[in-house]
């Protein structure tokens, strides 16, 4: 196989031009060559719905209609910012929408794709909104206001989330490793490749004297990586600013 690639947690938005570039940067120079690529999760800041007006993001889905052209899969899942994504915008840019957890064979090995968020159960605030925001009858309920009015709760959602993190220690927002084994085990892979908390690192341990790995996909402010993996190589995190 080319190259699989993921990502996840670049918050793409209007007001950072600089991240959108080099996103395009990103398609233009290492996903253009892969064979597949994959989303997980907060790929935009926030996403009000397939009817989103999206001024400011129009080169971010070109890219990802040129790699549609070029024949190369594009596979995204939703995060905690953009779980509004809907098909309507996934024909659009050419990508497929998958579900979490999302089970991938990468090199014959049985790997779970996730956001991430899921892993952060000390984070029991977060977890109970997560448990409202991702029903079906929430978000129909969502998409049946205005734009006007989904904008506004988007920025009342973001501004109470940012005031929430404040208050909270790391430890809270990092994943709690025995969710991280059931995870694992209840899946039975022997990868995890995740996003959402902005530590990108390969952690290698054990279940049951079995050696694991969970990968962590960085997000795209400070420094970015991307997680590039080949037939019979190490996945290896890749630096790209």
């Amino acid at each position: 196989m080319r190259d699989w690639l993921f990502i996840s947690d670049l918050h793409l938005a209007p007001e950072r031009p600089e991240v959108i570039h080099l996103f395009e940067r990103f398609i233009d120079e290492v996903a253009i060559h892969a064979e597949r690529l994959y989303i997980l999760g907060d790929f935009l800041e926030y996403w009000l719905g397939d009817d989103d007006k999206a001024e400011g993001l129009e080169n971010v889905f070109q890219s990802l209609k040129k790699l549609n052209n070029a024949n190369i899969r594009v596979f995204f899942m939703a995060g905690n910012r953009d779980f509004l994504v809907g098909h309507e915008l996934a024909q659009k840019c050419g990508f497929e929408i998958i579900d979490e957890p999302f089970i991938e064979t990468i090199n014959g090995q049985k790997t779970l794709l996730i956001h991430g968020d899921t892993l952060c159960t000390d984070d029991i605030a977060y977890q109970s909104f997560r448990a409202i925001v991702r029903t079906k009858a929430w978000q129909q309920e969502t998409l049946s206001k205005s734009l006007e009015q989904r904008e506004q709760l988007a920025q009342s959602m973001r501004q109470q989330s940012a005031q929430a993190n404040t208050e909270k220690s790391e430890n809270i927002m990092d994943v709690n490793q025995k969710t991280v084994i059931e995870t694992m085990q209840s899946h039975s892979v022997g990868l995890l490749i995740h996003g959402h908390t902005h530590r990108p690192a390969i952690h290698e341990f054990e279940i049951n004297g079995q050696p694991v790995r969970r990968i962590v996909l960085s997000d795209w402010h400070d420094k970015a990586y991307y997680l590039r993996i080949t037939e019979n190589t190490e996945p290896e995190l890749i630096s790209f600013s």
